[in-house]
C-alpha cells in the first residue's frame, strides 16, 4: 500500500534544494539491514554492436519504452543544528572528533529533504542508484511514473559503495502492478559520439528526458578521494536532481548511472559524468549482501614521470613508484620497500596508478599474486597475499591530510562527497574545507569558521584545499584576502587580513 504524505509545499522544497551551482551531486546515504528476498538473475549485458539509423521517432520510441523503469527518489536526512560558537562542537560533530559534554552545547536536529533518481532492475522491487542520493537518509520513498504525486512507497538500502558512488534499494512497499525492469547495455563499448539518453528527476521534474552523445570515455573522477573511478563523460544534460538515473544508449540499454556535472552555474554546461554499468553490474551481487569486499596491497604510490624512469632504474617509461608501505600489510609482510617501481602485477603490465589500483582492489582478499618490481635496476617477483581494504579506514585517514596556512591561522582539506553531506551544503559545492581556526588569528577575528567552504579567494574559484593555499600564498603580508565561503546553505563574503 502507497504511503500519501507529500504535499506542494516538500515538492517545492525538494525542487528548491535541488537548485545548486558546481559538480552536481544529489544526496547521501547509510546501510541497514540485509534483504531477506531471494537472489534474482539480473540479466545479462547485451554486447551486440550498436548498428542502425537515427529516425525521426528514435528517441520518442527509447523515452516511451524506458521512462517507466525510472523512479524518483525522495529522502529525508538529518540536519544537525546548534550554536555556531568558535571551532568546537562545529568541528567536532563534522570532523569526528571528541564532542563536548550535554552540558556545553544546545544541540537539535532538523530533516532535509532532498531528490534523486534510481531505475528498477528487478521485478522483486530491486532499484540502482548512487550512493550519495541516499547517504544518511531516514526516510527513502520512490515515485513511480504515472503515478499520482502523493503515491510514495518506502524504500530501504541493501548495500552501498562509496567507490563507485552506486546504492541498491529495495522496495519495502509494493504497488499492486507489475514494475517495468531496465535491460542492460556494454558500456566497454561506447565510444565518443555515441548517442545517449538520459532520464531523470532534474529540480524536482520528474522523469525529464535529454538526450546527447559520449563526448569521452575513461574520464577519472573521485567519488572518495585518492580513488579515481573512469567515467562515461556526455553532454547530455544532467542537472540536480539526475543523479542515479540511467544513461541509455540508442537501443534503450542502460550503459551508466549520471552521476555529476562540472558547471558555474545552477545547469547543466555541457559536461556531465555516468559511471559504466559494467562496473556496477560486476558489484550487485555483493551490493546485495550488503558489502563489497577489495583487496588491498598496503602502500603509497605515484606514478613514474617519464624524466624520472632512468633515476628509478627503469629502461623505458611506465610503472608505478612505491612511496610507503604500511608496517605489517601485505606488501610489507612480501618485502616490499619504499623507493621500488612495481611494474606489473599478476602477470599484467602496470604503468600509471590507476590501473594498478584498479587491478587489486578487483582482486579477492587472501589471494596470492606475483608483484614485478624494479629494485635499484633489478626486476624481482615478489609474490603477495592480497589483505581485504577498509573503505571506512581509509577515507578517514585521508581526510585527515589537508593543507595549512600558518599567516591567516586556518587549516583546510578537500571537500568531499561525505563531509559536503555532513556540513549540510549544496551537493555539488567545489571548495577547500576549514577544518580549523587559530583562536586569536586574523581568520578568526575575520569571521572564518570550521566546517565554512572556501570557493574562492579573490575572486578566483579554487576547486581543492592546495588551490586554496596557493591562492592565499600569493597575497602579501598586511593585505587582505576577500573569501566567499559556503556555511551551510548560505554563501558568505569575509575579508581577512594576512599576518
Amino acid at each position: 500500500m502507497s504511503t500519501r504524505r507529500t504535499t506542494l509545499f516538500s515538492g517545492v522544497l525538494i525542487a528548491v534544494a535541488s537548485m545548486v551551482i558546481g559538480m552536481v551531486l544529489a544526496s547521501r546515504f547509510e546501510l541497514t539491514p540485509a534483504s531477506s528476498a531471494q537472489a534474482v538473475q539480473i540479466p545479462p549485458a547485451n554486447s551486440a554492436p550498436i548498428t542502425g539509423d537515427i529516425g525521426a521517432t528514435t528517441f520518442r520510441d527509447i523515452a516511451a519504452a524506458q521512462t517507466a523503469m525510472v523512479v524518483n527518489i525522495r529522502t529525508q536526512s538529518p540536519r544537525p543544528s546548534n550554536d555556531l560558537n568558535f571551532g568546537g562542537d562545529l568541528f567536532d560533530r563534522f570532523f569526528g572528533q571528541p564532542r563536548r559534554p550535554p552540558q556545553q552545547r544546545e544541540e537539535r536536529e532538523e530533516t532535509v529533504p532532498s531528490a534523486g533518481t534510481g531505475f528498477v532492475i528487478d521485478s522483486s522491487g530491486l532499484i540502482l542508484t548512487n550512493n550519495h542520493v541516499v547517504e544518511n537518509a531516514t526516510s527513502i520513498q520512490i515515485d513511480f511514473f504515472g503515478d499520482e504525486e502523493d503515491d510514495l512507497y518506502e524504500a530501504r538500502v541493501l548495500g552501498r559503495d562509496a567507490m563507485t558512488d552506486s546504492a541498491l534499494l529495495e522496495l519495502v512497499e509494493q504497488p499492486d502492478w507489475a514494475l517495468p525492469v531496465a535491460s542492460f547495455g556494454d558500456s566497454g563499448q561506447m565510444a565518443a559520439g555515441d548517442w545517449v539518453m538520459a532520464i531523470g528527476n532534474p529540480f524536482g521534474l520528474g522523469h525529464t528526458v535529454t538526450v546527447g552523445v559520449i563526448s569521452a570515455i575513461g574520464r577519472p573522477f573521485q567519488p572518495v578521494r585518492g580513488r579515481n573511478l573512469d567515467m562515461l563523460q556526455t553532454d547530455a544534460a544532467i542537472n540536480p536532481g539526475n543523479s542515479g538515473g540511467p544513461l541509455l544508449n540508442i537501443r534503450g540499454e542502460v550503459v551508466g548511472i549520471n552521476t555529476a556535472i562540472i558547471s558555474d552555474r545552477m545547469a547543466n554546461a555541457g559536461v556531465g559524468f555516468a559511471v559504466p554499468i559494467n562496473t556496477v553490474r560486476e558489484l550487485l551481487d555483493e551490493l546485495r549482501g550488503g558489502k563489497v569486499t577489495r583487496g588491498v596491497l598496503g602502500i603509497g604510490i605515484a606514478d613514474v614521470e617519464p624524466d624520472d624512469y632512468e633515476v628509478l632504474g627503469l629502461s623505458e617509461t611506465g610503472g608505478v613508484a612505491v612511496n610507503t608501505v604500511t608496517a605489517d600489510g601485505p606488501a610489507d609482510q612480501a618485502d616490499v620497500r619504499p623507493g621500488d617501481v612495481v611494474v606489473a602485477f599478476n602477470g599484467d603490465i602496470v604503468s600509471r596508478t590507476a590501473e594498478l589500483q584498479s587491478r587489486v582492489v578487483a582482486t579477492r582478499p587472501g589471494t596470492t599474486v606475483p608483484v614485478d618490481i624494479i629494485r635499484n635496476g633489478e626486476r624481482l617477483t615478489l609474490q603477495v597475499t592480497i589483505g581485504e581494504l577498509d573503505e571506512d579506514a581509509e577515507i578517514a585517514s585521508v581526510a585527515e591530510d589537508g593543507e595549512t596556512s600558518e599567516a591567516f591561522g586556518i587549516a583546510l582539506q578537500d571537500l568531499t562527497p561525505q563531509l559536503a553531506r555532513r556540513l549540510s551544503v549544496p551537493a555539488d559545492t567545489v571548495g577547500a574545507v576549514v577544518t580549523d581556526v587559530a583562536r586569536g588569528s586574523n581568520a578568526a577575528a575575520g569571521g572564518l569558521q570550521p566546517g565554512d567552504v572556501i570557493l574562492s579567494v579573490n575572486r578566483l574559484e579554487v576547486a581543492s584545499a592546495r588551490e586554496a593555499t596557493d591562492q592565499l600564498n600569493t597575497i602579501e603580508s598586511g593585505r587582505r584576502a576577500f573569501l566567499l565561503v559556503q556555511r551551510r546553505d548560505t554563501r558568505v563574503f569575509l575579508q581577512v587580513e594576512k599576518n
